[in-house]
């Protein structure tokens, strides 16, 4: 069984604390170019969000909601404090120039290759967050497709395909069959846009326990201490061939050490005494944003933000969804029953 990672409480964490601390940056940006530029850059980096309606294309098929929100529009209202689940995921787009300058691979258009239900406590002061493995095999449910139709039923399908056949909609609905967990909120952030992220802090300093050389990511490295630029980062979070046993369980574990990486820096670096980085950063993350219509105005975001402020990095259990090898193939993993289905039960 594959459950708590004994190595990953940190990583797990820090990369929590970047994505739902994102508004945070965001809001100061904001504050500190206002009084210099008005109300444009605060519009500016409300337009780099992008959103899907998740909620209208799904409809009342799904679980039961957990608790309601509060509308995010009702900026005047009492912060929200009820429990909440967010599902996360990280895309990379691996088509056109850009990309392929960025180390990525030979295949062409996107998919999810991270992927977290971030379970927030009523009251906003404590978390779970439960990694669910790319590989891991899966009954796609049919689901609406932009251009009207629908996606066949697939079974023993990767649960990153659903966001391939079918973008966000698809991998909240596949999220939501294999949990029976309502997702109250979607966040994407993208791979490219990430390395946008670091170049605006001025890269990232991280530790490798043994050699990289992967042809896919075109990733080198010795063992040891790296400062890394944007591209070099993105070549990081995108590497599991040519190490470990070459499998997505690898390529969490660097991932999780490069978030990590990510938010010392964040927290070593005074962004508010350098508003021009300040700015550069959220607009970086903003621009690397889909999230579903609830959390798709910088408002919104900065209402979420406001109400974890209370949510540390001790308050978090980070846990993989229980897996054992897939008996059709020994490398794809099945959710181990009834540990998983426990796990997801606890998060209802």
């Amino acid at each position: 069984m594959t459950g708590l990672d004994e190595n990953g409480d940190g990583g797990r964490a820090g990369r929590r604390s970047v994505l739902l601390r994102t508004a945070g940056l965001a809001l100061a940006a904001a504050l500190v170019l206002g009084a210099a530029a008005g109300g444009w850059a605060y519009w500016h980096l409300d337009g780099n969000i992008r959103s899907v309606d998740i909620d209208n294309a799904l409809g009342d098929d799904r679980p039961a909601r957990g608790v309601v929100t509060p509308s995010a529009s009702a900026s005047a209202a009492p912060l929200p404090t009820g429990a909440l689940n967010i599902l996360v995921l990280g895309s990379d787009s691996r088509s056109g120039a850009a990309n392929e300058e960025l180390g990525g691979g030979d295949s062409s258009g996107a998919r999810s290759d991270t992927a977290m239900v971030v379970h927030v406590e009523a009251g906003r002061t404590s978390a779970t967050v439960v990694s669910i493995p790319r590989d891991t095999l899966v009954t796609r449910p049919s689901c609406p497709l932009p251009s009207g139709g629908s996606t066949a039923v697939a079974h023993g399908a990767m649960f990153n395909s659903a966001y391939a056949v079918g973008g966000a909609v698809c991998a909240v609905k596949t999220a939501e069959a294999l949990t029976d967990v309502r997702m109250d909120h979607y966040l994407e952030i993208d791979f490219s846009g990430f390395a946008t992220l670091v170049d605006a802090l001025g890269g990232v300093t991280v530790t490798t326990a043994q050699d990289i050389d992967d042809d896919y990511s075109h990733l080198k490295l010795a063992a040891g201490t790296h400062h890394l630029d944007g591209k070099r980062a993105l070549a990081l979070a995108r590497t599991r061939h040519g190490i470990g046993d070459g499998s997505d369980l690898g390529r969490i574990s660097l991932q999780q050490t490069l978030v990590k990486a990510l938010l010392t820096r964040m927290s070593t670096t005074n962004l508010l005494t350098d508003p021009a980085r300040l700015y550069q950063v959220a607009d970086a993350v903003t621009g690397s944003l889909t999230t579903d219509t609830g959390l798709d105005s910088l408002t919104a975001l900065i209402r979420l933000g406001q109400s974890l402020k209370g949510l540390t990095a001790d308050k978090v259990e980070t846990v993989m969804m229980p897996v054992v090898p897939a008996p059709s193939d020994p490398n794809r993993v099945v959710a181990e029953e009834p540990e998983a289905g426990d796990l997801w039960a606890s998060l209802r």
